[in-house]
């Protein structure tokens, strides 16, 4: 039977005029440019600052990856990759490879939306294009984006796990089983690198169940996620006598409720009075969780294993909660707080002016003491910090004017979750708003508000609000077959479907 070419799934065919190397480039050709400048911005970011920067945490990664150990202060999955990358003994290999890391991002970005727009606008050539490089933009350049890819830290992995998860979902209007298995396996190695990554996972399930995702691609999804991350306790466990992905629990969950806990109205044991304080007013420059979880007067200074010391993390862990259960309005007044900050106009120097600072392209810097050593056995002459001019003015330059602002933060999430409403909450932009609002209140409700944990909130947030306009109705529903190759965003027209996958016309 021959089949009517306009009973076909929408964005399943093309014209012969847009097939060839002209009508790819002008299809393409915006995200071309975009992807460029991109990588031209990063280029001048390592030749400006040849070796990578340091924060805080750096010194605890690095050791982690010279004598491969699941560090208790935090997990470990980046000091595996930093590990995996020794051999080079090159730090500027490290940013080079996560500055990669942030142009997969915007490339994956890309291409979701633009087949979601492809789908939905199958005459056009050029809008396509261009409302993929809207959803790729945010993330391929804010300049705080290039800075966190540039930094010895782990959010630059973390983010690239997270995306490639939501890619592996999306990537179908009905994820078959294989791919939310690569899902799963991906979700739990965001959950090993920070373990925000945890909560994201019932995040996902709720997806699938409202999108009524057959159990076998649900099913290899937890498989897989709960393969890698009990693998990764069991590791701990035979390391550190019990089970966990960290030992440092207690300390944020202490830090969180710092600014409000009030043990009048608590009554904690008299071996938790020691977390007893005004921690507002603690420390001139330091939010309250920060100076109890780190300023001069913080508790876990006075446990034998500072702040990885279990009987500590089992105290301040107690007294959250006690704190929670006691003052719950202020809890949920104070999470509430953190989780809009990112969203202002003016960025404040929250947690710390010294955090704060090691966010930014300076025009110098160094190693924190504790990353001296294992930065020169890790990387030799190349950990050596230096700083080239002109570039490295350059890139400073670009950074204060170059970012995602709070606003447009704020107005990615309302055009998301406008499209979502129009939609019923039943598009494929469901899944990455909920990830970007989870990204946003989880750290606000479990730690402390921090800039740095929004910039992974981006990408998601971005992929959303274009989603949410161009996908259309599909997948409501399905077995998880894999002989649907449509791509996010298709709509079937009415018809009778025929062997082989046809669509007689309706």
């Amino acid at each position: 039977m021959t089949v009517d070419a306009s009973a076909r799934p929408l964005g399943s065919g093309r014209a012969t005029e847009d097939r060839g190397p002209y009508a790819a480039a002008r299809r393409h050709g915006p995200f071309w440019l975009l992807l460029g400048a991109a990588a031209l911005l990063r280029l001048i970011a390592m030749a400006g600052y040849p070796s990578p920067l340091w924060f805080g945490d750096s010194g605890t990664y690095l050791r982690g990856a010279l004598a491969p150990a699941l560090s208790v202060l935090r997990p470990s999955g980046y000091s595996l990759m930093l590990w995996a990358l020794r051999p080079l003994h090159d730090l500027g290999a490290v940013a080079f490879v996560q500055h990669l890391f942030g142009l997969t991002i915007g490339v994956l970005l890309y291409v979701l939306a633009y087949r979601a727009a492809r789908a939905a606008l199958p005459e056009r050539t050029v809008l396509p294009g261009l409302v993929g490089c809207l959803a790729a933009a945010p993330v391929l350049l804010d300049a705080y984006q290039i800075e966190l890819e540039h930094l010895v830290l782990s959010d630059a992995l973390f983010e690239l796990l997270v995306v490639a998860a939501v890619a592996a979902l999306l990537w179908r209007p009905v994820p078959s089983w294989r791919l939310a298995l690569a899902a799963g396996l991906l979700l739990g190695a965001s959950a090993v690198t920070r373990t925000v990554g945890l909560p994201l996972v019932a995040v996902v399930l709720l997806f699938l169940l409202v999108r009524r995702v057959d159990w076998r691609a649900t099913g290899a999804l937890v498989v897989a996620f709960l393969l890698v991350v009990g693998s990764y306790a069991t590791w701990y466990r035979a390391e550190h006598g019990y089970w966990g992905l960290t030992g440092t629990n207690g300390l944020f969950l202490f830090g969180r409720v710092a600014a409000f806990a009030d043990c009048e109205v608590i009554r904690p044991p008299a071996d938790q009075r020691i977390f007893c304080r005004d921690w507002t007013h603690d420390t001139p420059g330091m939010d309250a969780a920060f100076a109890a979880m780190w300023g001069p007067h913080a508790p876990f200074r006075t446990f034998p294993g500072g702040s990885s010391d279990r009987r500590g993390n089992a105290l301040a862990s107690d007294f959250a909660k006690r704190a929670v259960l006691a003052q719950p309005l202020d809890y949920l007044r104070t999470v509430l707080r953190d989780s809009t900050r990112g969203f202002a106009l003016r960025r404040t120097a929250r947690p710390s002016p010294g955090t704060v600072a090691e966010y930014r392209f300076r025009e110098k810097y160094k190693r924190p003491p504790d990353a001296v050593r294992p930065s020169r056995l890790y990387g030799g002459a190349t950990a050596r910090p230096r700083v080239v001019e002109p570039y490295a003015g350059w890139i400073r330059a670009y950074q204060r004017v170059a970012y995602v602002p709070g606003p447009l933060l704020a107005a990615l999430a309302l055009v998301g979750l406008a499209g979502l409403l129009r939609r019923r909450g039943r598009g494929p932009a469901l899944l990455p708003f909920l990830l970007g609002i989870a990204l946003i209140v989880v750290p606000s409700a479990t730690a402390d508000f921090d800039y740095r944990y929004l910039l992974p909130a981006v990408p998601m947030l971005s992929l959303a609000a274009v989603l949410s306009w161009t996908g259309g109705r599909d997948g409501e529903g399905g077995d998880g077959d894999e002989g649907s190759a449509e791509p996010v965003g298709v709509e079937r027209p009415p018809g009778d479907e025929l062997p082989g996958g046809q669509v007689a016309p309706g």
